[in-house]
C-alpha cells in the first residue's frame, strides 16, 4: 500500500504524565476508551487582529496581496542588494535616483535642491521598542486594524509572501514601475516575482509555485509537481473561512481553513471535515494493552526506497500515536518524492548538505505532537456537538506560539528559509523543525532548530532558520490534515493487518463537521483555470523581469520637474510611510527589532518598524 498525502492539524497544550496514567488504567479496567483530556485554555491571541469584513459573506481582503502601493514615484526600477554582515545582521544596499525629506525624533531634516534646514522637532521623544524580534530578520508590527502589518523589511508595497521579508546573502531587490517587483538569487536567476496580484516563487529545489487572487476574492493557488487548489470564501457564524477545492492528477478532494487574523496577519487555519466519536478519540489517544506489528506495504515503493536511510518505520506499535507517527512521515515522503521527480531538472543547485535521517528521539517528538492533535481535535468535535464554533486562537499556532512548550513541525512542502548567517536552504516534506524559544510579541516570523533534513539543498541538521507565521501554520495544518487522513484509516482497518480491535464505542462513523454543511460549492472547470493560472504566470514573470531589469528611465537632458512641498516624517511612522516620502534608501541596516535606513546625507532608525530617531 502506497500512502497519499492528505489534510492537516491543530495543536495543544501537553497533557501531565498523572493524566495519561489516570486514562490508561481506566481503558484497562473498564475497557472503553475513555476521553482525552481537553487542551488547556489557550493564551489570548496578541492584539492587533484585522477587523472583520463589511459583509458577512466575503472575508477582508489582506492589504497587499493585489495592491501596488508603496512603489517609488520614480518611473525607472529600483534595486536593492542584500549582503551579509554577522549571524543575525543584513545589510541591504539600494540604488535609485532622488532627493530625499526626512523628519526624526529630535528634529526635522528637509533636503531640498541641495538645501538642508533642521527644525527642532517639539515634545517628541525615544520610542520604547516593543519587545524583542521574532525572526532572525526582525518582526512586523504596527498593524491598523483590518490590515496586515508592514514588514520591518522587504520590498515596500509586498506585505505578503517572500518579497515581504529581507532576502538572504546577496539577493537583489528589483521594483518596476507599476508595482512590479523581483527577488534575484546571488546566482543570477529569479526566486520571488511579484506582479498585478500574482506572486511567483522558484523553489532551491525546483518546484515553480503560484499564488493569484481574483476580484472576488477566490484565490488559485498552482505548484508543480504537486495538488493546487482554488480557495472560495464563506461566512459561517460570523467567521470567515475557505473551502479550498483541491485538484491533482484527474482527483479532487476538499478542504476547510479558518481565516484568522492573529498578529496583523492572516492564517489559513486547518478546519477539520469530519469529526469521529468521543470513544474513537479516547482510543486512538491511549496507549494499546499490548504492542503489535504492521505491516504497512510500502516496503517496494519507489519513494521508500529513495529515502530508506531517512526513515525507519517502528517495529511494533504500543499506541495510536506511534502508528500515526509514522503514517505522518510516509504520507510526507511520498509527497516530497512525486515531488522531486517533477522538479528535479528544474533545481537551482545541487546542494552539499548531508542527510540528517530521523532519530528516535525526533520520532517520539512527533508522537507527543500527534498525540495532543487528537486531544485537540477531541474537544472541538465536542464543541461541534454542542453547535459551538471551534476557536482558532486553540487550534492554530497562536497556541504552540504562546504556551511556553517546545513544539516540533513536520513541513509537508517545500520552503524556502533562512538562517542566522543569511544563508538560503529549504526545507522539505517530511522534515522536522523544533521551536524551542517563542518569539517576541511583535514578531510575525520564529526561529526554528533544523532535528532531520534529507541533505542536498535541505536545511542542514542543528541550522536555526527564520520561518514565516502563515508557513508555519501551513506545517501545522499538515499535520493535522495528515492525521485525520491516518485516523480515517485506523478506524477502517482497525482489527485488521495487526491492529488492535476497536471497542464499540469507538466504531460510530464519523459526522460532517457544521463548517463543511454550509461552505460555497467547487468551481466546475477548476482543474483548467488551475492550468490557465499556470499558462499566464510565465507571461507575468516575464514581464516583470523586463520591467525591472532596466535602471532608471528617467531620460538624460529631460527638465526637472518642479519641486513639491517637502515631505513631513513624524515620529512612529512605518517604514513603508518613510519610503513613500523618501523613496528607496541607499542601505538597510537590519539589527533584529532596530533598522536603520541609510540616506544619502541622512540616517532613520527604526525600532519593530517604527521611527524613533534621526541623525
Amino acid at each position: 500500500m502506497i500512502l497519499r498525502r492528505m489534510p492537516v492539524a491543530r495543536t495543544l497544550s501537553s497533557v501531565s504524565v498523572l493524566a495519561v496514567a489516570l486514562l490508561t488504567l481506566s481503558v484497562r479496567a473498564v475497557g472503553q476508551a475513555p476521553t482525552p483530556p481537553p487542551p488547556k485554555k489557550p493564551v489570548p491571541a496578541t492584539p492587533t487582529t484585522p477587523a472583520k469584513p463589511a459583509t458577512t459573506t466575503t472575508p477582508a481582503k489582506p492589504a497587499g496581496s493585489t495592491s501596488t502601493s508603496g512603489t517609488p514615484t520614480k518611473t525607472g526600477a529600483t534595486t536593492t542588494t542584500t549582503t551579509a554582515t554577522h549571524p543575525g545582521t543584513t545589510t541591504t544596499t539600494t540604488t535609485h535616483p532622488g532627493t530625499t525629506t526626512t523628519t526624526g525624533t529630535h528634529t526635522t531634516t528637509t533636503t531640498t535642491a541641495g538645501t538642508h534646514t533642521t527644525t527642532p522637532a517639539a515634545g517628541t521623544a525615544h520610542a520604547t521598542p516593543g519587545g524583542g524580534a521574532g525572526g532572525l530578520h526582525g518582526a512586523t508590527s504596527g498593524a491598523t486594524p483590518g490590515h496586515p502589518a508592514p514588514a520591518t523589511h522587504g520590498v515596500a508595497g509586498v506585505n505578503h509572501g517572500n518579497l515581504a521579508h529581507a532576502g538572504p546573502k546577496g539577493s537583489i531587490d528589483r521594483v518596476g514601475p507599476h508595482g512590479e517587483a523581483v527577488r534575484m538569487r546571488a546566482n543570477g536567476r529569479p526566486s520571488d516575482v511579484h506582479r498585478a496580484g500574482m506572486d511567483i516563487h522558484h523553489n532551491l529545489a525546483g518546484g515553480r509555485r503560484v499564488e493569484m487572487e481574483r476580484a472576488d476574492h477566490s484565490r488559485l493557488y498552482y505548484e508543480r509537481g504537486r495538488p493546487g487548489y482554488i480557495a472560495h470564501p464563506y461566512s459561517f457564524h460570523g467567521h470567515d473561512y475557505y473551502r479550498r477545492s483541491y485538484y491533482y492528477n484527474g482527483r479532487a478532494y476538499d478542504r476547510f481553513y479558518n481565516h484568522y487574523g492573529y498578529r496583523g496577519i492572516y492564517l489559513d487555519v486547518y478546519a477539520p471535515a469530519r469529526f469521529y466519536g468521543i470513544g474513537f478519540y479516547g482510543w486512538a489517544y491511549n496507549p494499546w494493552v499490548t504492542p503489535v506489528p504492521y505491516a504497512w506495504g510500502f516496503a517496494a515503493a519507489p519513494w521508500y526506497g529513495y529515502y530508506g536511510a531517512y526513515f525507519t518505520p517502528y517495529p511494533v506499535y504500543a499506541s495510536p500515536s506511534l502508528w500515526l507517527t509514522d503514517y505522518l512521515i510516509s504520507a510526507s515522503l511520498q509527497t516530497a518524492y512525486d515531488a522531486h521527480l517533477a522538479a528535479q531538472e528544474q533545481a537551482e543547485m545541487a546542494g552539499t548538505a548531508p542527510p540528517a535521517p530521523l532519530t528516535p528521539e525526533t520520532k517520539q517528538y512527533i508522537a507527543d505532537e500527534v498525540r495532543r492533535q487528537v486531544a485537540l481535535e477531541n474537544a472541538e468535535a465536542q464543541a461541534n456537538g454542542r453547535g459551538a464554533d471551534n476557536d482558532a486562537a486553540s487550534s492554530s499556532i497562536a497556541r504552540i506560539l504562546t504556551d511556553g512548550q517546545p513544539h516540533v513541525f513536520v513541513a509537508g512542502k517545500e520552503v524556502d528559509v533562512v538562517d542566522a548567517a543569511g544563508q538560503e536552504c529549504a526545507v522539505t516534506d517530511g522534515d522536522v523543525l523544533q521551536l524551542k524559544v517563542p518569539p517576541g510579541p511583535a514578531a510575525t516570523t520564529a526561529n526554528l532548530v533544523v532535528l532531520s533534513s534529507k541533505g542536498g539543498v535541505e536545511c542542514p541538521r542543528m541550522d536555526v532558520v527564520s520561518v514565516g507565521f502563515e508557513d508555519l501554520q501551513d506545517m501545522q495544518n499538515h499535520m493535522r490534515e495528515t492525521i485525520d487522513q491516518g485516523l480515517q484509516e485506523l478506524q477502517a482497518k482497525q482489527g485488521q493487518g495487526g491492529l488492535p480491535a476497536a471497542p464499540a464505542s469507538a466504531s460510530a462513523p464519523p459526522v460532517t463537521a457544521m463548517v463543511a454543511q454550509g461552505a460555497p460549492p467547487p468551481d466546475p472547470a477548476g482543474a483548467q483555470d488551475l492550468a490557465a493560472q499556470a499558462q499566464q504566470s510565465e507571461k507575468a514573470e516575464q514581464d516583470a523581469l523586463a520591467a525591472t531589469a532596466g535602471g532608471p528611465s528617467d531620460s538624460p537632458g529631460a527638465p526637472a520637474a518642479p519641486a513639491g512641498p517637502p515631505a513631513t516624517i513624524s515620529l512612529g511612522q512605518s517604514t513603508d510611510d518613510v519610503k513613500g516620502s523618501l523613496g528607496q534608501p541607499t542601505k538597510i541596516i537590519n539589527l533584529g527589532a532596530k533598522t536603520i535606513y541609510v540616506y544619502p546625507d541622512m540616517k532613520v532608525t527604526f525600532n519593530n518598524g517604527k521611527v524613533s530617531d534621526v541623525e
